[in-house]
């Protein structure tokens, strides 16, 4: 449908059925409220989780938590989550409820209706910025897994010597040809899916991936602690080390809540900008947060008892998921089986956590130009693919390449260790301290509250939350690297 129809009010007041295209560039219109929403709760709320399911809760969740003192990680997690992420996931939704836009329309269109400048818009600015630089490189390890799963299929596992399996790693990153084919057929999907709309993409997508995925976990984990170490995992997770309970684990235990729901981007923003009035802002919210936690530690048990089981090394990152479990999967019966269900397990996950973060960019190059869904959908697509080469020839062809060699600290950091640091450690926490001051000091208060349906003391707690708590939380934890706490 075209993003070029708009209805009903916004925040701002009502601006008629088409806008001008001074009032597209402005932001001062809403995305239609039609056939543009959701079909009710069950599928905004399994958009939500898949946006916040992806790669990393596959191993880095329960690797941080095993890795920082298990239940005194977790404790310090879920108080990370209370006072931090749901409160700044709520503020999204209810922004978005209100301007009824992407996410630098909805800010501008809330701030003129609480009497502040739209100036303020530049924070989903920054947040759709964020996350197309985010999917461009995300893309490029979503095809891998596409990669990994037909080569797997196709020529089986490499067998059980370490350095063959390195070997093939090594092997595929060096195509820049073979990457950028897997890093196009991986965005072209999450095109598709978002250019055919809300309900009939973005919707029925999640409804099928997300069973799907859940499905797969829980396949691979009876698998994983039927042939694997389930007390040498259940020991890595859940063991209380006093020594933990201290400010390092609990900034390290918050900076993985909010990045890993993936807060802050504006991505919820635009997507209750398609929920209806009858849709609870807050059972959404408080339903995918629960929903991503519980898968996050059903991977803990897919991935971990095979790793302990081959005493192997459950290191994060793409060496644990390409290199190490492939030679744990090799030693095991059916391990061919199970690496292709684990690859492609993997590319669900990826594909649902992309969809949201293309749906951010499509949505406010569609209001900006006037263009439709379609058109915006795959030219936003299209310039991601184009992006993503970077990353692509940062395993190859600029392998050497260090940019800021010179700088300390970063002297063997390739472009995609840059622009992994840059997203995540400067601009999401930017954005999200944004979103947290705009909601909490300029927006009407009284339009929040009655966008979430809040009573008294919960408006109380979450303005406070946002005010202070929130701000200071993504703070600390982002300026913790800076000042060498951990």
């Amino acid at each position: 449908m075209s993003m070029r129809r708009h209805s009903g009010r916004g925040a701002g007041g009502g601006f008629g059925d088409r806008c001008s295209a001074r009032c597209v560039r402005q932001g001062r219109c809403r995305v239609s409220a039609g056939s543009q929403s959701w079909s009710g709760r069950l599928g905004f709320t399994l958009a939500a989780t898949g946006s916040a399911v992806g790669i990393g809760s596959i191993w880095k969740f329960p690797y941080e938590v095993g890795a920082n003192g298990g239940g005194a990680f977790l404790l310090f997690y879920f108080i990370g989550l209370v006072l931090v992420v749901v409160p700044l996931m709520l503020a999204e939704l209810a922004l978005g409820r209100l301007g009824r836009a992407d996410a630098a329309g909805s800010l501008a269109a809330v701030a003129r209706a609480s009497g502040v400048s739209p100036r303020w818009a530049w924070a989903g600015g920054l947040g759709v910025l964020t996350g197309f630089l985010i999917l461009s490189f995300y893309s490029v390890i979503g095809g891998w897994t596409i990669g990994y799963a037909v080569e797997t299929a196709m020529v089986g596992l490499p067998g059980v010597e370490p350095q063959a399996v390195r070997g093939r790693f090594e092997a595929f990153l060096a195509s820049p040809l073979e990457l950028a084919g897997w890093h196009a057929l991986f965005m072209g999907a999450t095109a598709l899916i978002v250019a055919r709309g809300v309900a009939s993409g973005i919707e029925a997508a999640s409804m099928v991936l997300m069973p799907l995925l859940l499905a797969l976990m829980l396949l691979l984990a009876g698998y994983a602690i039927v042939e694997g170490d389930l007390a040498a995992t259940l020991a890595f997770l859940f063991r209380i080390d006093p020594g933990h309970l201290n400010a390092a684990t609990a900034l390290d235990a918050l900076g993985l809540g909010f990045f890993s729901i993936g807060v802050g981007l504006g991505l919820m923003i635009t997507y209750a900008a398609y929920a209806g009035e009858g849709i609870s802002l807050r059972q959404v919210a408080s339903s995918s947060v629960i929903a991503d936690t519980l898968i996050s530690f059903l991977a803990g048990f897919a991935v971990f008892p095979i790793v302990f089981a081959h005493g192997l090394d459950p290191a994060s990152g793409p060496g644990l998921v390409f290199v190490t479990l492939p030679l744990a999967f090799a030693r095991m019966p059916l391990g061919t089986v199970a690496a292709v269900a684990f690859f492609v397990l993997l590319f669900v996950a990826a594909l649902a956590s992309s969809i949201s973060s293309l749906e951010l960019v499509q949505a406010w190059l569609a209001r900006r130009t006037g263009w439709s869904r379609s058109s915006a959908a795959l030219l936003a697509g299209g310039a991601c693919w184009l992006a993503g080469l970077a990353t692509v020839f940062s395993f190859n062809l600029w392998s050497g390449w260090r940019p800021l060699g010179m700088v300390a600290g970063f002297e063997q950091a390739s472009f995609f260790d840059l622009l992994d640091w840059i997203t995540s450690n400067l601009m999401l926490p930017a954005g999200g301290c944004a979103l947290a001051l705009f909601a909490g000091w300029a927006a009407s208060w009284e339009r929040i509250v009655h966008a979430l349906q809040l009573g008294p003391r919960g408006a109380a707690l979450l303005r406070l939350t946002l005010r202070w708590l929130a701000p200071l939380g993504i703070a600390a934890a982002a300026l913790t690297p800076w000042l060498g706490a951990r």
